[in-house]
């Protein structure tokens, strides 16, 4: 257990996915250091009650959340079972108020602590994302979904620093921003692990099995992640992100593959300096950077072992085998909603691809289509430019109705194709 500074103030944590791959790692980020971090909120989608139980049992939240409302008498079984296990007598545990259903997350997002941790997953992260910025706090930011979504409405809504990245490669340029004013970027530059597939073609790319995608060879994630970084969506989005969080040209936003993933990105200065951040890849790090920034949590992960050689490679990007992030740039470009419908278009691509109604390379082909009938639809006058869904339509309901659309349309091509 790493000790924590006597000076650092104590700072109130809600996680939400606390579930999920980012949530279970932050909280092992608490359990190091109990006096830095007290966890206030819980929530998660209500897949895996027993281990929420466990974790609110373990970190005594005042608050825990379950999207799934369905899942509210499973979560209070699964606390007396827990309870029990642990060798509580009946009442000598806390029991935290339970809230539930769709706007759930959200409300915890909302609740009283200093930051939020956002770990959901996809598109869904949006809502708690606008809540948490909305009621003043410090917004950990993994859920890089909600601000592709709603980037503009995201945008306007957080104050200066009010977003923290937790996602490694955006981590990473914000340490190295550090480094130099904001007139002195030439360009970022993000690093891609290449996902299981580096270095094969087009071709060679035809018969790959959800099985082989999700064979990451680094990091340990969710499936829609897990594939989105087989196809390099996921670097995609992250481009997006970037653009977004940094205020950085889409053209002056590049990205490298870098097989061993300890160079977790960099940013060029215009007089030809280069700054990178690097360590094993550990995500405890830049979510514990995340949740406690701009301070940094001793021993939060494992450093460079500088005692053996080292050999780190950095390769330009195939775009014609893994054509996700030009078509990321294009969307990012266009703006407006299209940012929207290239992510709901692949979560639901990914989704057909594991149930065996898509193959590997219709993943992007049918996100790239997608984008495409949104833009005709404007031309067309299929429906008004201002309208719900339309290109333009940045409002809430806007992105949100070009977000369903996408879903449906997407899911009526993978039905059929």
């Amino acid at each position: 257990m790493s000790p924590s500074s006597p000076d650092a103030p104590l700072r109130e944590l809600v996680v939400l996915g606390s579930t999920g791959s980012i949530g279970t790692q932050a909280l092992d980020v608490v359990r190091r250091n109990p006096g830095r971090f007290r966890v206030t909120g819980l929530a998660a989608g209500g897949g895996r009650v027993d281990l929420l139980a466990e974790q609110a049992l373990e970190f005594r939240p005042d608050i825990v959340a379950v999207a799934k409302a369905s899942a509210a008498q499973d979560l209070q079984l699964a606390f007396y079972a827990e309870a029990k296990r642990r060798g509580y007598s009946s009442g000598d545990f806390p029991i935290p108020k339970i809230v539930t259903g769709r706007d759930a997350v959200a409300e915890v997002a909302a609740f009283q602590c200093d930051v939020v941790l956002n770990g959901v997953t996809g598109a869904l992260g949006l809502a708690s994302t606008l809540a948490a910025l909305d009621a003043g706090r410090t917004l950990a930011l993994a859920n890089k979904e909600s601000l592709i979504v709603g980037g503009p409405l995201v945008k306007e809504r957080a104050r200066p620093g009010q977003i923290v990245p937790v996602d490694s490669e955006h981590s990473a340029l914000a340490q190295c921003l550090r480094g130099g004013r904001a007139g002195e970027v030439r360009r970022l530059v993000l690093t891609a692990s290449g996902g299981p597939f580096r270095g094969r073609s087009r071709e060679e790319l035809a018969g790959v099995t959800p099985e082989q995608a999700m064979n990451h060879p680094t990091w340990d994630m969710g499936p829609v992640i897990t594939i989105n970084s087989a196809t390099l969506v996921n670097k995609g989005l992250e481009v997006i992100e970037a653009h977004l969080l940094f205020d950085v040209p889409m053209d002056r936003i590049e990205v490298m593959v870098h097989p061993q993933s300890v160079i977790h990105s960099m940013v060029e200065f215009t007089d030809g300096s280069t700054l990178a951040q690097a360590s094993p890849p550990d995500m405890r790090l830049p979510i514990a950077l995340g949740i406690d920034w701009p301070d940094r949590v001793p021993d939060a992960a494992p450093g460079i072992d500088w005692t053996r050689a080292h050999t780190w490679e950095l390769f330009p990007l195939d775009d014609e085998a893994f054509p996700a992030v030009a078509l990321a740039r294009r969307a990012g470009e266009l703006g407006g909603t299209y940012p929207a419908v290239y992510n709901a278009a692949n979560e639901e691509c990914v989704d057909a691809f594991r149930a065996g109604r898509l193959p590997f390379l219709g993943i992007v082909d049918t996100v790239a289509r997608v984008l495409d009938e949104h833009g005709e639809q404007s031309e067309s006058g299929e429906h008004d430019e201002r309208g719900p869904g339309a290109p333009g339509d940045l409002t809430l309901d806007g992105v949100l109705a070009a977000d369903g659309w996408a879903r449906t349309r997407t899911r009526e091509l993978t039905l059929t194709d």
